[in-house]
């Protein structure tokens, strides 16, 4: 698949004023507030309004904000079941496709990087269904072979989502490059990938929160992934930092 020339998965226009440094501590009360909110039953959505109209936060530092606030008791599960790389041995590895690409992407185009409550690197990208490769994708697909290599996965499958556009052509990708890689790993185009990790007895690789909330364990790759080569904007939202 051949990315634009010109395109990148880079930061929002409004970005460099949301997330100046300024505003870090403001946000990362803001986390620590609607996570203690969470904590106690509070509903997301109008908690999440509640604290964004509190410090009178745009739209997208609302997004951030919800990103990477989360309840103690899920806090707590996710860091019991979180896999040290050294602790992999071998096991089998089901990578959530996009949620990873486009988060190194991201990072590898300049754009903001979040680290949250449950320590997982997420991004503020959106594909609304439709993925279209950029000029770091290669970059970050090799980022994620480096990273893998150095902990001795066993077998290795990504799964992506049928239904985003483009998921055929990325899964091509990524069996062309496996090989070359030394990861000759497999890649699948499913309906509900989020499903799939959910209920796999794999190590999974996600940021996704319903699906860190079931498995039984994850691997933070994009954190190890982006430590040779660390993101340029990484946004620590973790309260009390």
């Amino acid at each position: 698949m051949r990315p634009a020339d010109t395109r990148h998965r880079g930061p929002h226009p409004a970005d460099d004023h949301l997330f100046a440094p300024r505003w870090l501590p403001v946000l990362r009360q803001a986390v620590g507030e609607l996570s203690w909110l969470l904590t106690r039953g509070y509903p997301p959505a109008s908690t999440l309004k509640l604290v964004g109209d509190r410090y009178g936060l745009t739209e997208r530092q609302r997004w951030a904000v919800g990103r990477a606030a989360c309840p103690d008791e899920q806090c707590t599960q996710r860091a019991a079941t979180r896999l040290p790389p050294s602790d992999l041995n071998g096991r089998p590895v089901s990578i959530d496709g996009f949620n990873l690409i486009i988060t190194l992407e991201t990072a590898l185009s300049g754009g903001v990087v979040l680290r949250g409550r449950d320590g997982a690197l997420r991004d503020l990208s959106s594909i609304h269904g439709t993925y279209r490769a950029v000029q770091e994708t290669d970059r970050a697909i090799r980022l994620a072979a480096t990273a893998l290599l150095t902990i001795a996965p066993g077998p290795v499958r990504w799964l992506l989502d049928q239904p985003v556009s483009n998921s055929g052509r990325l899964a091509a990708r990524l069996r062309e490059l496996g090989p070359a890689l030394g990861l000759p790993w497999t890649a699948e185009v499913v309906m509900n990938p989020d499903r799939v990790l959910a209920e796999t007895t794999d190590v999974v690789v996600t940021s996704d929160s319903a699906v860190l909330d079931r498995a039984g364990a994850w691997l933070n790759l994009a954190d190890l992934a982006l430590a040779v080569e660390p993101p340029r904007w990484l946004l620590d939202l973790e309260p009390g930092i």
